[in-house]
């Protein structure tokens, strides 16, 4: 997480919002890291793949005070919270560092 400043967690859930790995820093909003909240994005991503304008990919939610990036990584779903000030091209960045970790994380949730 020091490779971003200002990224106060990583959640790695499943489509269902089930975490399944988490690490975050003292910063982290308490709301952003529980389940109903980190479902969400399962949710919105099946409605929106209902447009016809094929699979989504993230989905980058901005607050006042933090932002939250949300990555497509089927069947595991990576949400990134970070402040609002924190480069949000530098949190996309990432999916390239998380690819190679979900490689194995995947064949476990598919087996499940």
């Amino acid at each position: 997480m020091s490779l971003v400043e200002g990224l106060y967690a990583i959640i790695i859930t499943d489509r269902d919002g089930v975490p399944v790995f988490k690490v975050s820093t003292e910063n982290a909003p308490e709301l952003a890291l529980r389940p109903t909240f980190l479902s969400t994005f399962g949710m919105a991503t099946d409605q929106a793949s209902k447009l016809g304008l094929s699979k989504n990919k993230s989905m980058i939610s901005t607050y006042s005070a933090f932002q939250v990036v949300h990555l497509n990584k089927l069947p595991l779903i990576v949400t990134m919270v970070a402040s609002s000030k924190t480069n949000t091209g530098m949190l996309l960045a990432l999916e390239r560092d998380f690819d190679n970790v979900l490689k194995d994380m995947r064949a476990v949730v598919d087996i499940s």
